[in-house]
């Protein structure tokens, strides 16, 4: 069977650029990995081609016999000696750089890829933190500065955070020479490790701080003043860049996060913007209308008109007497809701009013009319 153009191969056009090979291999190679294609008995073939054809292109001078002589100008074994890789029509031998940029390519993610030049980061970043900060819902309508004592690690002041005795700079890791990770051939894989020497920093320090261990920080509580903006809500959260643990060996801090609860209230219970408020007026009132006073979250208070005849559940709205939006803009609306009471420990003289009220009532009670004749219907209907 005639072997296919090296170009049809990869999906690209003679003349493609090198990052335009080199891309569509890659995407070829994750695409026809025989682990990823187990039900599929061609995609180890079909990955063997890939890599031949990538093999070629990639190369300038190869790739130059290529386009002008085609596969003729291989026949009888690859041009250019030396150099590992894949063989055409062949596996893989030796420890080609090619082999490596492969397997971190298809493997990379998974096993944290390869790092820039030299290797893994040298100093690693600090972890982040959690800080959980309860206010008061007044607090939360207004906004404040509030201190939090916050216990994290900081940069080694005896080291200047880099772990070694007087500040002396690290060495390189001899295990790994920088990279932070070794690897072990096993079989068609190479299994990158993180290294046992320097546990993946890629440097070792001949002479450790004394303050911090060779760790570059200490453990420290930090006073933090936050700004708690106006409208925050519980599960809101607020990002401090930077304010959380001290990097290892010099570096960077990680990030504070703030994470705000807001504690029930006794008068208002809150949904988004809008505050609720259930105020008791007596039967009296309820009957007769009248004005009653009710709290606002900051601190006044308004007066509010109770229209005669007002019934338990009742609500009016307040406007702009809520919560401000987190974010600026609309205010949200305060509502009263009206729980009737019933009056209890009645005197003689007062239950005697009542039952002659009581007695003087038939047409001013509209929804127990209502209520009592449909109860009615129900029985008659049941009974027929």
């Amino acid at each position: 069977m005639a072997k296919r153009d090296f170009y049809d191969v990869l999906g690209i056009k003679k003349g493609a650029s090198p990052d335009e090979i080199k891309k569509a291999y890659r995407s070829k190679a994750k695409e026809l990995h025989p682990d990823r294609n187990a039900d599929n008995p061609e995609a180890e073939a079909q990955f063997k081609e890939a890599n031949e054809a990538y093999e070629v292109l990639k190369d300038a001078d190869k790739k130059a016999a290529y386009d002008r002589y085609g596969h003729a100008a291989f026949e009888g074994g690859m041009p250019g000696g030396g150099g590992g890789g894949a063989r055409p029509g062949g596996g893989f031998h030796g420890n080609s750089d090619f082999f490596s940029d492969v397997f971190d390519d298809l493997f990379g993610d998974m096993m944290g890829g390869r790092g820039g030049p030299g290797g893994r980061q040298r100093a690693a970043r600090g972890a982040d933190l959690r800080y959980n900060l309860r206010v008061t819902l007044e607090e939360a309508h207004q906004g404040l500065q509030k201190t939090i004592t916050v216990p994290s690690s900081v940069a080694c002041d005896s080291c200047n955070g880099s772990g070694a005795e007087g500040g002396a700079e690290p060495t390189t890791c001899p295990t790994c020479s920088g990279m932070g990770k070794v690897r072990a051939q096993q079989g068609f894989f190479t299994i990158e490790r993180t290294c046992p020497t320097c546990g993946g920093l890629g440097q070792t320090i001949k002479n450790p701080c004394k303050s911090c261990g060779g760790q570059g920080r200490v453990h420290k509580d930090r006073a933090l003043s936050v700004n708690i903006p106006a409208g925050v809500e519980t599960g809101t959260r607020i990002r401090l860049g930077g304010e959380g643990e001290a990097g290892m060996r010099g570096g960077p801090a990680g990030d504070l996060y703030i994470f705000i609860e807001v504690a029930p209230h006794d008068i208002f219970e809150r949904e988004g913007t809008n505050l609720f408020c259930r105020v008791p007026v007596s039967m009296t009132t309820a009957a007769l209308g009248g004005d009653i006073e009710v709290p606002t979250i900051d601190g006044g208070r308004s007066r509010v008109k109770i229209p005669g005849g007002s019934q338990a559940g009742r609500q009016m709205r307040l406007r702009s007497k809520g919560m401000p939006a987190l974010r600026g803009g609309a205010v949200g609306d305060m509502f009263i809701e009206l729980a009737v009471e019933t009056p209890v420990n009645l005197t003689s003289r007062q239950k005697e009013l009542l039952r002659e009220f009581e007695a003087l009532s038939e047409d001013n009670n509209p929804e127990s009319h209502s209520f009592f004749a449909s109860v009615k219907s129900f029985w008659d209907s049941m009974k027929g």
